[in-house]
């Protein structure tokens, strides 16, 4: 297998080079889109049986989540070996049919890449703990002696993301830290031979052809020296708000200025994609500086409610931030790791990212249909979870005993609802697993998606997914969509949007009932019916052209 690259790919029409300037780039979860061999679960020949209608639907590029081979502790982010696929979504020959396929087609693949952890699975981490304290190999990882008389305490305070300690000893008294699960010990990156493992699996996958990494916990990978203690409890409800010891070191930027010099080296423009947790946006643009990373993802935005005072802040604050360092700013309403956005839009503010209730479906979708022509009317990047476009919800009434979300467990059901975001998508029919494949799905889905599937909206001019195509294609259309790095704000009432980006005009409704406002042009795409063009109905979005 050789590198390939399509030579038609789509070309950016804003002034700055770069196809990620204005990319809108889908996320494939593979597990749950589509299933080829009837085992309930996704997998790479699915994805590519369904790259035409990604091409169809208007996105730039697809973000495959982990296809790696792994025990599947955390859905595939717990990594045993990053140059192969796992079993259950295919093998290489598929991922790079995948690649190949999506180039012919005029899509980019970004690949997932986990570098701050791998699996207790993986052959170096099983010889270390084979080999026992002393083991060279136990320095590329962080084993640590215990606290207390014999050792029987962990070494510091940290908390898991999952719940419970950080740390797990093994049988010899040494302690290893995983800020996950157990099963997914921390790599230490301040030894060389990690260093040059991952930029061996760069190449190898740059080499294949992938245009693109996506870096999970990209602000993880170096952690303070010395493993200081945090010194306090809850250290959940810090994450996003201060600096930990384990989070947003500086030491992570040279990794990445590593990185960047290795994709310089590639044509075809090839991305890295910061998923990074930080206190500030910033402190996010940090990671996007010309000599680093290309993308990071704006997660302020994505925790926004839907207020018109806050999204405006968010907005104005993502494109100060990104303005000085030259990068594209990202929005993002919805990945495999937080709840729906057309459930997080049904229920009252503040109640987080992870929701157990579905609250006014109806008003989830409105308002969600308005958040993504909002989002997409915004200058930068854009990226959409697979069946956003279906406008589909959260399943928030899965059975505890299907759940496989190692969270879950990990903190006695307190948290840890990522899979009701998981389930996967429905693609045609009126029963389950609506098209998905032959064999059912690996987790339930709901009756009512007989009428979400990609079958029964094609073609309803009232549908979520035609309201997506609509959107997509008009974007690509217009010269003064995508790229970009401002926006002229318009006057506007109170909890109403409305923004100029040269001929075009968007105007957002957030509040629940009708405003007046005079129509600033001829009506290009409407989020709702509008009975009257000098009136913008609750939670509704509006493009316009002057």
């Amino acid at each position: 297998m050789t590198q390939h690259l399509a030579e038609t790919l789509h070309t950016p029409t804003g002034t700055l080079p770069g196809w990620w300037r204005e990319a809108v780039i889908y996320q494939v979860y593979p597990r749950s889109f589509a299933d080829s061999n009837g085992d309930g679960m996704g997998d790479l020949e699915g994805i590519r049986s369904r790259l035409p209608y990604l091409k169809e639907l208007g996105v730039d590029a697809v973000w495959l989540s982990p296809f790696y081979a792994s025990p599947q502790a955390d859905a595939g982010y717990d990594v045993a070996d990053y140059r192969a696929i796992d079993p259950m979504f295919g093998t290489l020959h598929d991922a790079d049919a995948v690649i190949r396929d999506a180039h012919e087609l005029g899509l980019r693949i970004i690949v997932d890449l986990v570098p701050n952890h791998c699996s207790d699975q993986h052959d170096w981490f099983k010889q270390a703990v084979r080999e026992g304290a002393g083991s060279r190999l136990r320095e590329r990882f962080h084993f640590r002696p215990g606290k207390g008389e014999d050792g029987e305490l962990p070494p510091n305070d940290w908390e898991s993301i999952f719940g419970g300690p950080a740390w797990t000893r093994v049988p010899d008294g040494e302690w290893y830290l995983h800020l996950f699960a157990p099963e997914q010990p921390d790599f230490n990156w301040e030894h060389p031979a990690v260093q040059d493992e991952f930029r061996s699996i760069l190449r190898f996958w740059l080499d294949l052809g992938a245009d693109g990494f996506r870096v999970d916990v990209a602000h993880g990978l170096v952690k303070a020296p010395g493993l200081p203690d945090i010194g306090s409890g809850d250290q959940l409800k810090l994450l996003g708000n201060d600096i930990m010891p384990f989070f947003d070191q500086d030491g992570v930027h040279e990794i990445y200025r590593s990185w960047r010099r290795i994709l310089d080296e590639y044509e075809g423009d090839r991305v890295l994609v910061a998923e990074a947790w930080t206190p500030t946006v910033e402190r996010t643009a940090l990671y996007v500086r010309p000599d680093e990373m290309h993308q990071a993802f704006n997660f302020q935005y994505l925790t926004a409610d839907w207020n018109a005072g806050e999204l405006r802040k968010v907005i104005d604050g993502s494109l100060a931030a990104m303005r000085p360092v030259g990068a594209p700013t990202t929005w993002v309403l919805s990945n495999h790791d937080v709840t729906r956005h057309a459930t997080r839009f049904a229920n009252p503010p503040g109640l987080g990212t992870q929701l157990r209730e579905q609250g006014d479906r109806e008003l989830g979708l409105r308002r969600a249909r308005a958040a993504t022509l909002l989002m997409l009317a915004l200058p930068g990047s854009a990226y959409v979870y697979q069946g956003e476009e279906l406008g589909l919800p959260d399943v928030t009434d899965l059975p505890d005993e299907v759940r496989q979300d190692p969270s879950f467990f990990r903190a006695a059901g307190q948290d840890g609802f990522r899979d009701g975001c998981r389930v996967p998508i429905p693609w045609s029919g009126t029963e389950a697993p609506y098209g998905f494949g032959d064999g059912g799905s690996w987790l339930p889905q709901p009756a009512e998606w007989a009428q979400l599937s990609v079958e029964a909206q094609t073609g309803d001019p009232d549908s979520t997914l035609e309201l997506y195509r609509a959107a997509l294609r008009i974007r690509r259309e217009r010269a003064d969509l995508g790229a970009g790095d401002a926006v002229e704000w318009l006057p506007a009432p109170d909890g109403v949007l409305a923004f100029r980006r040269g001929g075009f005009v968007c105007t957002v409704n957030t509040t629940a009932e009708p405003v007046a406002l005079p129509a600033p042009g001829t009506v290009l795409l409407a989020s709702a019916v509008l009975e009257s063009p000098g009136t913008l109905p609750a939670d509704t979005a509006v493009w316009w052209e002057e």
